[in-house]
C-alpha cells in the first residue's frame, strides 16, 4: 500500500492532497471526497494552471465508459462543495467556458503529514482459513507480499496442484491490515459459463446484481477503498476475463489483483509470479533424517503424514523412501498430500511400491520435461485406483456439483445404482479423510472438490458414460430443491438466501447441461420454473428473463398450459420489474391471465392482474390500472389467504394515492398496516418486502395529508428495515419511494443529499438502471435547490433526457416539475412554461393527478415572473388549492396558500391574506419544523405585526 512519506502532498489553501493515497485533507482532518470527484481533482491538480480539455478529462476519468458531459459537470459541482468553492468567484477550480477545467489555486510546500488515527481492521472478506504453516513458501509469500505494494497486478502462475490457491490465501492474510480488511477470494473453479464472470465477483464482493452488465457496479465498489481481490482458478476463463480485470485495474486506483493461473493473463501491467515445484531431496545414496527433512517437499509429505495419522518420527530407513516418493511427485504439492495421506494404511514403503507400480520407469527419467499437468493427473490416477469401488463411484458423481453442496445433495446424487445412502455418506467421510473432498468453511456444512480433482472425477465419469445419468440426477435434486424453496414463504429473506442462494451455481450449472443438446429439455423446462423465485429473491431479473425466453423456446407450441402459464408469468415480471416500461410485458401478462383463467388457478390469475396493473403505472394509464386493481379486489375477495386481501388494499392504496384520492388511498394503507403484524408467510405473487414496501408508500400519503412528523419517523424507520432486509429492490425503493422525495419536500437538503447519494451508490452497486437514472436527476434537482442553479439545472436537464422513456414513470413526475420551477429562477421563464404545459398536458391525458396542484401552483409562480401571464398566476394558485383539497392533499394546499399569500401582500390584499393562512396554516398539527411551515409562520407572524 502507498505510504504517505513516499507520497508527496499537493497542499492549496488549507487542504493537503495526497494523490497515491487518494487522501483530502482539511486541516488535518480527512474529507469524504466521491471516487470520481477525488480522480478529478488528482488529475487537475497535478497539471496546475493547466486548462484541461472537457473530453480529455471524461476520458481519463471515466476510460472506455460511455458517459456524457452532465456526468462530469454532476461531479466536478460535488468537488467544488466539498472544497467550499462554490461562489461567483472560484479559488480552486474554474471552468473555462468552450474549453474545459483548470486547476488554479496557489500551490504550498508540503506540510507535515498529520498522525492517522488508528482504525479497526476488518477481518478478511470470502477469504479461506489460513494454513497453520506454509512449507517451503514463505520466501515467495514474502516476495508477492511486497510486490502487492509495487505492482497492482500479479498473477501466480503454475501448473495445477502445485500451491498457487494457498501462497495466494497466505499472502491475503499477510496483506490484510493494510487494506483495511477489505480482502476478496474469488473461485472461478466452479464457473462453467464465462458469461457469469462479472456475477460471481460481484457475488463475492457481497453484492447483488440485477442488470446485464454489472461491470459499472463492481467499478463503484471496488473505487470505495483500497481493496485486494485474489481471483483463483483462472486458466479456464482468461479470454473473458482479462479484458474485465485489465478495465476495473485501469479504472480503481486504489485496487489490487492477485491472480493465480496455469497460464499468464498476456494483460497489460500484469506482473507475472511464476510458482516452480518444492525442493525435493536429491537423488543420492546415505541421505539421513536431517538432510531429507531440509527439504520442503519432505517437510510437506512428514507434515500432513501426521495430520492424518497422528504424531509421525521419520526414521533412518524410511527418510530415503520419503525423498524418492517426493522426486517422483515432482515436488508438486498436491500429489505429495495425496500420497502422504495413503500411509496410514499402506507405510511408506507401501506407498512408495505403490507408486511405483503406477509410474513408469519413463516418468522416472523424462520428470522436467513432462507437463506439471500430467503428473498431477498421474497422481489422481494413482489416488483414484487406491480408492473402493463404493468410494471412486462416490467421487465421480460428486464433480456433476458446481461449488461447495451439502451433505444432503451429495447423498441423494451420489447414491444409486447399486450403493445405497449409508455407503454413499462413508464413501464421503472416507473421502475427506484422505483429502480428495475438503470442508467449504462456511457455517453449516458443505463440502467441496479441488478444481484438479473435480475436472479429473468429471473426465473419469465421462469415460465411463455416466454423466447423463448423474447429471439428471443433480438437475432433478435441484428441480425438488427449490419447488420447496418456492413454497417455504416463513423463511426471513436474508436466511432463505443463505439457504437457497448458495446454489445458484448449482442451478446454473444443471440448466446448461439439460439445454445442451445431450441433455433433457423437458427437466430443464421444470427446473427453470423451479429457480423463478431463486431469480427474483436475488433481483436477477436480466438473467430470469433469458432462462425462461430458453425454457419457452424449448417449449414450443406442444407444452402443457400450466407450464407455458408459470413460465409467461415469470418473463412477464422480469421484464416489468427489471425494464419498467416493456412493451412486450403487456401482452407476455394478458396471455398469462387468459391461461389461468382457463385453468382456473386463483395465484396465477392474481399475479397477472397484479403484473397488468403495475404495468399500467408504468406506460401511465392510472385509469386502466385502477378498474385492473378493482379486478385484483374482486379475485382476491374469495381468497382463503389472507395476504391476498392484504396485497389487494395496497395495490389499491397505490392506484388511490397516484389518481390523488389521498384520503381513501389513506384508509387502504393504514388497513394493510393494521394487519402486518399477522403476516406469517411472504406473499407467493410479490417479489418485494410487504411490510417494508407498505410502510414507505404509506409515508407518502402521510406526507401529503398533512401528517409530517409521522411521515418522516415512518420513513426513518423504513430505511432502517429496508437496509437490514437485504433485498436489492425493495431498498432502492424505500429510498426513492419515500426517505428521498420527503425530505426533499421537507426543505432538509442535506438528508436529501445524503439519500441520493445511498440511494445512487446503491443502485450502481447493484446495477439497478431505472433507479439509477432517478438518482442521478434527485441528486441535481437537490444541488439546484441548494442554490447552484448554475451547475444543477442544466445538469437535471441532462439526466432527464438520459433517462429516455424511463422519465414517463411516476417517480419522475416530480423531478419534471421541480426542471420547470429551477428553470423560472434561472430566468428562463418560458422555457419552464413550456416544460409545465407539457407535465400537465401528460398529467390530464394519464389521470397522473397526485402532483397535479403543485404543477398548477408552479405554473401560477412562473407567470408571475412573466409581464404576459402576471394576472393569471392568481387563478392558478386558487386552482391549484381548490384541487389540493379535494384531493385531501394538506401539503399542496398549503404550498398553494403560501404561493397566493405573498400575491395578496403585494397587492395590499393583507387581510385576506391572514385570513387565508389562518385557515390553511392553522389546521396543521405536525410539521413544526418543515421548510412549508416556517415560511407560513413567518408570513403569518408578518401579517400580525
Amino acid at each position: 500500500m502507498p505510504d504517505h512519506h513516499e507520497d508527496p502532498a499537493i497542499s492549496f489553501g488549507p487542504f493537503r492532497l495526497l494523490p497515491k493515497s487518494r487522501l483530502l485533507e482539511k486541516e488535518g482532518s480527512p474529507l469524504h471526497v466521491g471516487g470520481r470527484a477525488l480522480d478529478i481533482l488528482i488529475f487537475l491538480a497535478e497539471r496546475p494552471g493547466e486548462v484541461v480539455d472537457k473530453r480529455e478529462l471524461v476520458k481519463r476519468i471515466w476510460a472506455d465508459v460511455n458517459v456524457d458531459e452532465g456526468s462530469l459537470r454532476f461531479h466536478v459541482a460535488a468537488l467544488r462543495k466539498v472544497l467550499g468553492d462554490t461562489g461567483k468567484s472560484a479559488r480552486y477550480v474554474v471552468n473555462v467556458p468552450g474549453r474545459g477545467y483548470c486547476f488554479v489555486a496557489s500551490l504550498a510546500q508540503p506540510a507535515a503529514a498529520a498522525a492517522q488515527p488508528t482504525v479497526d481492521i476488518l477481518p478478511p472478506r470470502s477469504l479461506p482459513a489460513p494454513l497453520s504453516r506454509m512449507v517451503g513458501r514463505e520466501e515467495i509469500v514474502e516476495k508477492i507480499a511486497n510486490g502487492l505494494s509495487l505492482h497492482r497486478f500479479m498473477t501466480v502462475v503454475g501448473p495445477g496442484g502445485i500451491g498457487k490457491t494457498a501462497v495466494a490465501v497466505t499472502v491475503g492474510h499477510r496483506r490484510s491490515q493494510d487494506f483495511g480488511g477489505r480482502v476478496f477470494f474469488v473461485d472461478f473453479g466452479p464457473l462453467r459459463d464465462a458469461s457469469h464472470i462479472a456475477t460471481t465477483i460481484a457475488s463475492a464482493l457481497g453484492l447483488t446484481i440485477s442488470a446485464e452488465d454489472p461491470t459499472p457496479a463492481l467499478l463503484t465498489f471496488l473505487k470505495s477503498g483500497p481493496t485486494l481481490v485474489i481471483f483463483d482458478g483462472c486458466e479456464h476463463v482468461l479470454d473473458a476475463l482479462a479484458p474485465l480485470v485489465e478495465r476495473i485495474v485501469r479504472e480503481a486506483p486504489q485496487l489490487r489483483v492477485l491472480a493465480t493461473s496455469r497460464e499468464s493473463f498476456r494483460s497489460e501491467g500484469e506482473r507475472i509470479f511464476r510458482l516452480f515445484p518444492l525442493d525435493c531431496p536429491p537423488e543420492r545414496e546415505g541421505l539421513d533424517v536431517a538432510e531429507v527433512l531440509a527439504y520442503p517437499a519432505a517437510q510437506l509429505f512428514v507434515e500432513r503424514i501426521a495430520q492424518s495419522s497422528g504424531p509421525f518420527q521419520l526414521s533412518a530407513e524410511e527418510a530415503p523412501l520419503v525423498a524418492s516418493i517426493c522426486r517422483r511427485l515432482d515436488g508438486i504439492a498436491l500429489a505429495i498430500e495425496l500420497a502422504a495421506g495413503r500411509v496410514n494404511a499402506y507405510g511408506i514403503a507401501g506407498t512408495a511400491s505403490l507408486l511405483d507400480s503406477r509410474f513408469s520407469l519413463q516418468w522416472r527419467g523424462r520428470r522436467t520435461a513432462v507437463p506439471r499437468h500430467q503428473t498431477l493427473a498421474a497422481a489422481l490416477d494413482w489416488s483414484y485406483d487406491l480408492l473402493s469401488p463404493a468410494e471412486s463411484a462416490t467421487l465421480r458423481r460428486l464433480s456433476v456439483f458446481a461449488g461447495p453442496f451439502a451433505p444432503e445433495a451429495a447423498a441423494t446424487i451420489a447414491a444409486g445404482d447399486g450403493l445405497s445412502t449409508s455407503e454413499t455418506l462413508e464413501g464421503i467421510d472416507s473421502l475427506v479423510a484422505k483429502s480428495l473432498i475438503s470442508p467449504s468453511g462456511s457455517r453449516t456444512l458443505r463440502y467441496r472438490l479441488l478444481d484438479t480433482t473435480r475436472t479429473y472425477a468429471h473426465a473419469k465419469l465421462n469415460e465411463l458414460g455416466e454423466t447423463r445419468q448423474v447429471a439428471r440426477r443433480h438437475a432433478e435434486h435441484f428441480r425438488e430443491f427449490f419447488e420447496r424453496a418456492d413454497a417455504d414463504t416463513s423463511t426471513p429473506l436474508p436466511e432463505w438466501l443463505g439457504i437457497y442462494g448458495a446454489e445458484l451455481d448449482n442451478v446454473r450449472a444443471a440448466l446448461d447441461w439439460a439445454f445442451a443438446p445431450d441433455g433433457d429439455t423437458a427437466l430443464g423446462i421444470r427446473l427453470t420454473v423451479a429457480a423463478v423465485t431463486l431469480w427474483v429473491r436475488l433481483s436477477l431479473f436480466a438473467e430470469c428473463r433469458e432462462r425462461t425466453r430458453t425454457a419457452l423456446a424449448a417449449l414450443g407450441d406442444n407444452g402443457d398450459d400450466r407450464t407455458r402459464m408459470q413460465l409467461l408469468s415469470a418473463l412477464g415480471w422480469s421484464l416489468m420489474y427489471g425494464e419498467g416500461r416493456a412493451r412486450e410485458a403487456r401482452p407476455i401478462l394478458e396471455t398469462t391471465f387468459e391461461l389461468a383463467e382457463k385453468l382456473d388457478d386463483k395465484d396465477f390469475r392474481l399475479r397477472a392482474l397484479w403484473g397488468l396493473s403495475i404495468d399500467q403505472f408504468n406506460n401511465g394509464q392510472f385509469g386502466k390500472a385502477r378498474a385492473l386493481a378493482d379486478r385484483f379486489a374482486s379475485a382476491a375477495a374469495n381468497s382463503p389467504d389472507s395476504t391476498d386481501v392484504m396485497l389487494s388494499d395496497r395495490l389499491m392504496a397505490v392506484a388511490l394515492h397516484y389518481l390523488g384520492d389521498q384520503n381513501d388511498a389513506r384508509v387502504r394503507i393504514d388497513r394493510v398496516s393494521a394487519s402486518l403484524h399477522v403476516l406469517a408467510e411472504k406473499p407467493k405473487i410479490f417479489p418485494l418486502d410487504l411490510r417494508i414496501s407498505t410502510q414507505y408508500f404509506r409515508a407518502r400519503i402521510l406526507w401529503l395529508q398533512g401528517e409530517a412528523d409521522q411521515a418522516q419517523a415512518l420513513a426513518a424507520r423504513n430505511i432502517e428495515e429496508g437496509r437490514a432486509n437485504g433485498h436489492a429492490l425493495t431498498f432502492s425503493s424505500v429510498l426513492g419511494q419515500a426517505a428521498c422525495p420527503i425530505a426533499f419536500w421537507a426543505g432538509d437538503f442535506d438528508a436529501a443529499e445524503r439519500h441520493g447519494a445511498e440511494l445512487l451508490e446503491h443502485t450502481e452497486r447493484h446495477a439497478i438502471r431505472l433507479w439509477g437514472l432517478w438518482a442521478r436527476a434527485f441528486n441535481a434537482a437537490v444541488m439546484a435547490r441548494r442554490g447552484d442553479i448554475e451547475t444543477g439545472l442544466p445538469l437535471l436537464r441532462d439526466e432527464l433526457n438520459r433517462a429516455g422513456d424511463a422519465r414517463f414513470l411516476p417517480r419522475f413526475l416530480p423531478l419534471l416539475g421541480e426542471l420547470a420551477a429551477c428553470s423560472g429562477e434561472a430566468d428562463q421563464v418560458d422555457r419552464g412554461l413550456d416544460v409545465i404545459e407539457d407535465v400537465l398536458t401528460r398529467c390530464n391525458d394519464r389521470q397522473e393527478l397526485w402532483y397535479l396542484p403543485e404543477l398548477i401552483r408552479i405554473k401560477g409562480e412562473l407567470m408571475l415572473r412573466s409581464a404576459r401571464h402576471a394576472g393569471e398566476a392568481e387563478a392558478r394558485f386558487r386552482e391549484a388549492m381548490g384541487i389540493a383539497a379535494q384531493q385531501g392533499a394538506r401539503f399542496w394546499e398549503l404550498r398553494c396558500a403560501t404561493s397566493l399569500a405573498r400575491l395578496m401582500i403585494g397587492a395590499g390584499q393583507n387581510a385576506e391574506a391572514q385570513t387565508l393562512l389562518d385557515n390553511v396554516f392553522g389546521a396543521f398539527a405536525e410539521g413544526a419544523d418543515i421548510a412549508d411551515m416556517r415560511i407560513a409562520r413567518d408570513l403569518v407572524a408578518q401579517l400580525r405585526n
